[in-house]
């Protein structure tokens, strides 16, 4: 056998690396990196994995068999021509990693989710109910962990609830699903793509090898992209009015429907007992609900499911309620346009956090967002003279420290408010990153409901 050079040292090489040290296949890490991180070499010590850093050397090429692509190596690296023009296989991670998960044919599905928004909430929310209904079942991908990584300790009929990126599906060639859902499409990584057209047609490729056994979700609201859709997938639509066709529906009401293959409707609940918020919510939590279905999950799985799914750390994510007071943590609301999305998924009246490290753009827009729902601004962080800059004449309270801003904003609270951590602004002033912020606003929120 031949050298396997993988590509890239994130996640997705490194799960490759592993599988491969595993097998104890000839196998070396590539990556332009100058200076890697000290925990990246720690690992491939461990796993015996030889790295060449700084630049991709052609004599890697030599005597290799295949070249494995992490998502974030773009397929037009000099690199990986000179491979295709050798006629050495090129392989993305996901292909590989889906390639080894059906030679074990242990009866495990794989249930995909892209578009551009929402694709981690929604593989998580359906992990969540196919767990509910008493599955085996991961959340993996491009949510964190690779699949790679994650059928290594999966059982037999694990289902994996997989997120996949423009970027993977842009190299796969035989990867299948029994279940597929493009949520949606705006314009995005058009450097890489070059076009919305390319764009959506590496998105549609997770349609590609599907049979008419499987399952192709797409919104009601873009019927494009079920006409234009490869494979033989059998359609199925999410989306708002009366139940319909088969898949699942929001009606007038705000109750939510599954609707199967023979039009049956089946009442899921009412979207208030959701605990994510949002018309964006409502149309992830349909498109995994149908998914679900698919994969197995009972009715009362899925109900039970869609009542309890708090949301994805740090992403809306409900922190808590206390005395008629509801807590969100967004912390993930790292620049103006995340903020404006958490502001238009509550209701309000809203307490809302805002500040740390500026990013460069102005804070205005947030402003008509808020006419109607706004009960207070807490500003925190470095960025406060620019927010008192562009907000100064809302009412607001400036406090530099994050942890004096969040009991603040619990304390002027009142029933019926939502407090909101969806700052618009970098963590770097005063946390290691965005994660380390939520935490310590949910430690407090819960050292605050527990007075």
């Amino acid at each position: 056998m031949g050298r396997i050079v993988i590509i890239g040292a994130g996640r997705s090489g490194l799960a490759a690396a592993a599988h491969f040290a595993r097998e104890g296949a000839d196998v070396v890490l590539n990556d332009r990196c100058l200076e890697p991180d000290p925990a990246v070499l720690d690992e491939l010590a461990i796993l015996g994995v030889p790295a060449v850093w700084g630049g991709h050397p052609l004599a890697l090429l030599d005597e290799c068999m295949e070249v494995v692509l992490s998502p974030g190596v773009p397929p037009g690296l000099p690199f990986v021509q000179e491979a295709h023009r050798r006629g050495i296989s090129v392989v993305g991670e996901l292909e590989l990693a889906h390639r080894i998960l059906r030679a074990r044919a242990d009866g495990s599905m794989v249930l995909a989710v892209t578009g551009t928004n929402g694709k981690s909430t929604t593989t998580d929310l359906l992990a969540h109910l196919l767990k509910q209904s008493g599955l085996a079942a991961v959340a993996c991908g491009n949510l964190g962990t690779p699949l790679l990584a994650a059928q290594a300790s999966a059982a037999p009929g694990t289902r994996f609830a997989l997120e996949c990126s423009s970027y993977q599906l842009e190299t796969i060639r035989h990867f299948h699903a029994e279940a597929a859902v493009l949520l949606n499409l705006t314009p995005d990584h058009l450097a890489r793509h070059g076009s919305m057209e390319a764009y959506l047609d590496a998105k549609l490729r997770i349609f590609q090898c599907q049979t008419p056994q499987d399952l192709r979700l797409t919104p009601a609201s873009d019927l494009t992209f079920d006409a234009f859709a490869p494979g033989h997938g059998r359609s199925a639509r999410f989306g708002w009015g009366s139940p319909q066709s088969n898949g699942a529906w929001c009606d007038e009401e705000g109750t939510l429907w599954l609707v199967d293959v023979e039009g049956t409707g089946e009442r899921l609940l009412h979207r208030s007992e959701l605990k994510i918020p949002g018309d964006h919510n409502v149309e992830n939590a349909l498109a995994a609900a149908v998914l679900a279905r698919h994969g197995g999950a009972s009715s009362t799985g899925i109900r039970e499911g869609l009542r309890t799914y708090p949301g994805l750390a740090h992403r809306l994510a409900f922190a808590g309620e206390k005395t008629g007071i509801k807590t969100y943590n967004d912390s993930k609301g790292t620049n103006v346009d995340a903020t404006l999305t958490a502001i238009r998924a509550l209701p309000g009246p809203l307490v809302l956090l805002l500040g740390g490290q500026d990013k460069g753009a102005p804070y205005e827009p947030l402003r008509a967002s808020l006419a109607g729902k706004l009960r207070h601004l807490i500003f925190l962080g470095e960025a406060i003279p620019l927010l008192e800059r562009d907000l100064g004449d809302l009412p607001h309270t400036s406090i530099p420290s994050f942890d004096e801003a969040v009991w603040e904003s619990l304390r002027i609270a009142q029933p019926g408010d939502q407090v909101l951590l969806s700052p618009a602004c970098a963590s770097f002033d005063q946390f290691r990153n965005f994660e380390e912020r939520g935490d310590r606003f949910e430690a407090l929120v819960k050292e605050w409901m527990s007075r």
